[in-house]
């Protein structure tokens, strides 16, 4: 979360100097160079700036490394980095950074929050930016706007179930087991942009797709296939994405490891779709 809450963050540097304090002290802290982008709003210029920090542990995770440095410069007076975490465990899709680069750093599968600094080495010059996209504008420093990928999802990614009392049980529903795996792992997207900030087209299509392949893999969301292909698909080019050109850095970027096979699937349902009108 973007909000500075005292006892968390307590909390956290507590945890980090413990960390220096009983680990291994015959391990060497590392001296880095981060090179961030700095923005104070929506409208606001922004520009790279360059942080020295000092005394990072290999086993401390890239957030807690970004904590260390915002406890300096609130130290010195200076304003706080301000970036999205929340769970810090891989699973909000949060912690969207571009790391050298990379979207989520060099690591693959790997969330910012779960990336260690072990990654790195002693003397590492290391450049972190926000998501790039039109349909991502920056909040403030590394903030982006992500509600794009909330609206794409109200526009179709549900199934409508009557809660009167008499809603079957879904394990009454026999669904095979490799059609089950494929929309569960369709289903683990985190929605955390990657797949867009690593796209030449900022293309938003391994997003949208898989949220349409864990329904339509299953037969709860066979009746409501048409529409919700239809509605999604135009939300989200409603939202400023991009169109796909099968380049394919969506999937390796992934920390999820999401499928290009969702896309194929998603335009074989919107075909479908579009023919029977």
């Amino acid at each position: 979360m973007s909000n500075w809450l005292p006892d968390r963050i307590n909390n956290r540097l507590l945890n980090v100097v413990l960390l220096r304090k009983c680990g291994n002290l015959n391990k060497q802290s590392m001296k880095l160079t981060l090179k961030i982008w700095r923005q104070a709003g929506p409208e606001s210029k922004g520009k790279m700036v360059t942080y020295p920090v000092d005394g990072i542990d290999g086993d401390m995770s890239f957030l807690e490394m970004m904590d260390i440095l915002n406890e300096g410069l609130i130290n010195n007076g200076e304003v706080p980095v301000e970036f999205d975490h929340d769970c810090r465990e891989g699973i909000c899709g949060s912690c969207n950074m571009m790391i050298n680069g990379q979207p989520h750093g060099p690591q693959r599968l790997t969330t910012t929050c779960q990336l260690h600094m072990r990654k790195f080495n002693d003397g590492d010059s290391i450049t972190i930016e926000p998501w790039r996209a039109a349909a991502f504008p920056v909040i403030k420093d590394l903030i982006v706007d992500r509600t794009a990928f909330d609206r794409i999802q109200q526009a179709g990614a549900y199934v409508s179930v009557n809660t009167s009392g008499n809603t079957q049980d879904a394990n009454a529903i026999p669904i095979e087991k490799a059609k089950a795996d494929e929309a569960f792992h369709s289903a683990t997207c985190i929605g955390c942009g990657a797949c867009v900030a690593a796209c030449k087209n900022a293309s938003a299509m391994l997003f949208t797709s898989a949220k349409i392949s864990q329904f339509a893999l299953l037969p709860q969301g066979e009746v409501e296939a048409s529409d919700r292909v239809q509605n999604m698909v135009r939300q989200m080019d409603l939202e400023g994405f991009g169109n796909c050109t099968n380049t394919g850095a969506c999937m390796i970027e992934c920390p999820k490891g999401i499928k290009l096979e969702n896309i194929a699937r998603m335009n074989s349902e919107y075909l479908k779709a579009e023919i029977a009108g």
